[in-house]
């Protein structure tokens, strides 16, 4: 077994920080790759748990990538998912398949960014890619994404990834990795870096922008680009769940060898995650890359295995979810779907803070934990209810309303939930939609809504896989606020619901016991110095919520890592005025070296768009060394 710290060298000089995990043996072997912007040597190091194992257990090469512009690699990080991206991961794919070590087949993986990429090159068709696990990832960037949700942005992940990616990119590279320069680099670095979240707060509406990147061209379309076998792991608490069974039906239809592994788990590792029950991923997909790597393409696994949520009561870190697995392919010769009425509803005065106990859409690590109870929102909501059934919900739920809006910027949100004997309220999936898309959907340019006209609205709900217990009850809640998952519209309105249909999408099959290894006992989270709370201003009428967190440890090269995360949103409930801040600092220390570097974040929600002010700070031991400040006025809906 051995390990190398590589310089590749691109095309245009450009050279990329990469870490090679070489397994023992005269027999190459294929290498599996995972490209991120985290940083490999200090906030991430402790990936390399994996990539050991992968090598140990299971006789892969693995190589962890530094991306361009980011950790010890050259070049600048001037977005995610760049076309010079994709152009460096063809060279690298291509030097990987060409090592003496390697069996000329490479194989991409990875989490988030890393199972963007892999889907991405997966579409590019490098010669040498012979299959990918796409893990927590999205085939469409512009609605199923941490930026936009059916059109309306996602106000509580602007505290978050979208706001850390800009300190983030202005740390310097590891001075031990880069050698005698590293100062410089960083300094050229700070010069050269813009704030990621100013160019996707102005992409408002899809275009060439988001479809660069996402596997859906247009909908229904674009996945035949995909011809590698391709595995896809989703959670039912993840923000990505909705890529799962859409990107593997299509990819069905298309004859490309596929795996769905969707389980209940948050945006963390399914050995850790929560909620349970935890599983050991790496395992599963170590045996996804050896049947296409190096087998004989004989499938060991069924295509699709789901676990199927049933009844539990809801808490925000939730420890396991009850249910049970299913086995079967997709589309499922089991599925149908049925047809519900609703009725007209009538008026409906929007309140802006709706929707703070379903908190964030993409759960992960806490403070973004997961939905509470429902109930008080769905009081605040209009609401239709069925007795349950023992059928299985699997899919995407769609409804149909007929509605009018009382002011020309407006959203609908719809919750499907799990209503227990004694009034708790369990959120199933959730569906947003921005009444500017209302006409031709997301995808389409968006027209300003007509004050007082009736509008045949359509709005698609989270794909879902659940089954409720007897003497429960379904409710589907309708409300003009998702908050703060979403900014409320910027001014009040009253919405006037007049009726319409909800689709429902229905298994009956039978269920499966397939043989996991099983992961933790306990999910890996710990509440302890965490903030995560929510206030009430009774006298200002304003509603904030509030995070604070953070961590230190030891990282590679005799260095330590603190990262430390603080935001607030909040909303006016009289004047449905909003604001988001954020402060975010990463400091890391080798011996002889101490580098900072922090960014402020204030983002205001107006009926205009979105005033924007981004403070950055860089210190080299205390001392600053790089500050740079950005205002940007925002257009919320601009034209074509």
């Amino acid at each position: 077994m051995s390990e190398q710290e590589m310089r590749l060298t691109m095309a245009d000089g450009v050279t990329l920080a990469a870490h090679l995990y070489l397994p023992d043996g005269s027999d190459p072997a294929p290498c599996l790759l995972e490209a991120l912007p985290y940083r490999k040597d200090d906030l991430t190091s402790s990936y390399a748990e994996d990539y050991l194992r992968l090598r140990d257990d299971f006789g892969f090469a693995v190589c962890r990538l530094d991306l361009r512009g980011t950790g010890s690699s050259a070049g600048d990080a001037l977005d995610e998912y760049a076309a010079a991206e994709q152009r460096d991961l063809h060279e690298v794919i291509a030097w990987l398949a060409d090592q003496d070590w390697c069996n000329g087949r490479v194989g991409m993986f990875g989490t988030s960014y890393s199972g963007f990429n892999s889907l991405q090159m997966a579409c590019e068709r490098p010669a040498a890619l012979g299959a990918i696990c796409a893990i927590y990832a999205t085939d469409d960037r512009f609605t199923d994404d941490v930026h936009w949700r059916g059109g309306a942005l996602r106000l509580v992940d602007l505290i978050d990834y979208c706001h850390y990616m800009t300190p983030m990119n202005l740390l310097p590279p590891v001075p031990a990795v880069w050698g005698e320069g590293w100062r410089a680099e960083w300094l050229r670095r700070c010069e050269a870096a813009e704030p990621w979240l100013l160019t996707w707060l102005d992409q408002s509406q899809d275009g060439g922008y988001w479809r660069h990147g996402s596997v859906r061209t247009a909908v229904g379309e674009g996945y035949d680009r995909i011809a590698c076998p391709t595995m896809i792991v989703a959670g039912w608490a993840d923000g990505y769940r909705n890529a799962s069974l859409r990107t593997v039906q299509a990819l069905a239809r298309a004859g490309v060898p596929h795996r769905l592994l969707a389980g209940p788990w948050a945006h963390a590792d399914p050995a850790t995650a929560m909620p349970g029950p935890r599983l050991d991923l790496t395992r599963e997909m170590a045996g996804f890359f050896d049947t296409w790597l190096r087998g004989d393409g004989t499938p060991s696994r069924p295509p699709v295995e789901i676990f199927v949520r049933t009844s539990t009561r809801p808490d925000p870190a939730l420890e396991d979810h009850e249910g049970f697995w299913i086995a079967d392919s997709w589309p499922s010769p089991h599925s149908s779907t049925e047809v519900r009425r609703l009725g007209a509803r009538g008026d409906l005065v929007v309140e802006p803070d709706v929707g703070v106990a379903a908190w964030i859409d993409c759960a992960g690590h806490l403070p973004w934990g997961q939905s509470d109870d429902q109930r008080l929102d769905d009081a605040r909501s209009l609401t239709w209810e069925w007795p349950g059934d023992d059928r299985v919900l699997l899919g995407y739920p769609q409804a149909r309303l007929r509605l009018s809006s009382s002011a020309p910027d407006a959203l609908v949100s719809l919750k499907l939930c799990d209503v227990f004997p004694d009034g708790t309220s369990a959120l199933i999936a959730r569906g947003t939609l921005d009444l500017a898309f209302a006409r031709d959907g997301v995808h389409a340019p968006p027209v300003a809504v007509p004050v007082g006209q009736e509008l045949d609205v359509l709005v698609d709900l989270d794909a879902c896989a659940y089954r409720l217990d007897p003497g429960h009850t379904l409710r589907l809640s309708l409300a003009g606020a998702d908050w703060p998952n979403v900014a409320s519209p910027p001014a009040p309105l009253t919405l006037t619901v007049l009726g319409g249909t909800l689709e429902l999408p229905r298994w009956d099959g039978d269920a499966a016991q397939p043989d996991f290894l099983a992961g933790a006992e306990h999910s890996g989270e710990d509440p302890d110095g965490l903030v995560w709370e929510t206030t009430h201003d009774v006298l200002r009428r304003r509603t904030t919520c509030r995070v604070d967190h953070g961590s230190t440890y030891d990282v590679p090269h005799g260095g330590s890592a603190t990262e430390h995360y603080a935001g607030t949103v909040s909303v006016d409930r009289r004047t449905f005025a909003q604001v988001a801040e954020a402060e975010a600092t990463f400091d890391l220390s080798w011996p002889g070296v101490r580098a900072r570097a922090t960014a402020t974040l204030r983002v205001e929600v107006t009926a205009q768009g979105y005033e924007v002010a981004v403070d950055t700070r860089c210190e080299d031991d205390g001392e600053v060394v790089h500050a740079r400040t950005w205002r940007r006025r925002l257009p919320r809906h601009p034209g074509p």
